[in-house]
Order: C-alpha cells, then structure tokens, then sequence
C-alpha cells in the first residue's frame, strides 16, 4: 500500500461524505459537488441523492448530507487537503468537536487503502456507524453499478440490514429528488 502522502500510480476511487446544517444547504452542497468534479488529476464519478439527518453527538439544526465518487491520482492527504480548502471556501469553522458546520467534507474510502496515519484514518473510522453516510455510499454504489468500494468485507445485503437499522435509530430519511 502507498503512503498517504505518495502520488497514486494509477488512478483510485475515492468516496466522499458530504455534509452542512448551517446556511443554504442545497447551494452548499452543489457548490461542494462542482468543486470536487474540478480537483486536478481526478474525474467525476456521481453523487448519491441527499438526505436528511438529525445531528450525532452534538446539538443544532438538521443536516442535509450526500456521498460523491471520483477516480483520482491525488495522494490521500492531498485530496484531504484538498477537500478542507472546499470546506474553508465555505466559511467551515471548527469551534469544538462536531460543531454546526457550514460544510463538511470527509474522505470515506480509497479503494481498499487502508492507514492509520492519525492525520487521515482509512476506511473512516466512523463510517458503520452513521447511516447518514452508508446508506447514500449504497445508494450511488448501485447506480454506478457495483464499481465503487464497500467498507471492510462485509457483504452488501449485509451493509444493507446495517444501514437501513441505523437510518429508525437516527432518523435518517431520503430527500425527494
């Protein structure tokens, strides 16, 4: 496995989470989107559709969040970097931990990369717990057929029965399109 700092030899398909509850949230997350699809040395793969979510282990307004697929040649913690210039862009401040937010970006899978790099944990560290997050990553895994990665080795009907039992407990819905 490359370091998270070293070039990627060949292109690799990363997963990103996409989340805001403060401000236009819709306008956010396009913004978010076009700035994304433009990264240098990566190519635009799709987006899930967006849902809305109650805040975990924090207070504030609704979330509105979505997961995104690009291929991409970016080291890990460049595209980290990357993707916190997008946040900072947005006004994205980081008072205490799990703050409202402007916009939040996370890097949720490369491929079957795995680190514990402290600056950039892969597959993220939190990603079998928020169904704000797995059940868009299997919303736009089946719409672009299968070609994205799942988290560790779980199958997907397995991740499936996960995400939807998270979505009752954290009130979780899907936002018509």
């Amino acid at each position: 496995m490359p370091a998270v700092t070293e070039p990627l030899a060949a292109p690799r398909r990363a997963v990103i989470g996409l989340g805001a509850n403060l401000g236009d949230l819709d306008a956010t997350l396009d913004a978010a989107c076009a700035a994304i699809a433009a990264l240098p040395h990566s190519r635009w793969l799709g987006v899930s559709g967006r849902w809305c979510s109650r805040p975990v282990d924090s207070s504030g307004p609704d979330y509105l969040n979505a997961v995104a697929a690009i291929e991409t040649r970016l080291a890990p913690r460049e595209l980290l970097a990357a993707l916190q210039a997008i946040e900072n862009a947005h006004g994205r401040e980081r008072p205490w931990r799990n703050a409202p937010r402007t916009l939040d970006l996370d890097v949720l899978l490369i491929d079957d990369l795995a680190s514990d790099d402290p600056v950039l944990l892969l597959p993220h560290p939190r990603l079998l717990e928020r169904a704000f997050v797995l059940l868009p990553l299997l919303e736009l895994h089946a719409t672009l057929g299968g070609v994205l990665p799942l988290p560790g080795r779980a199958d997907r009907a397995g991740l499936q029965a996960l995400a939807d039992r998270l979505a009752r407990e954290q009130g979780l819905e899907r936002r018509p399109d």
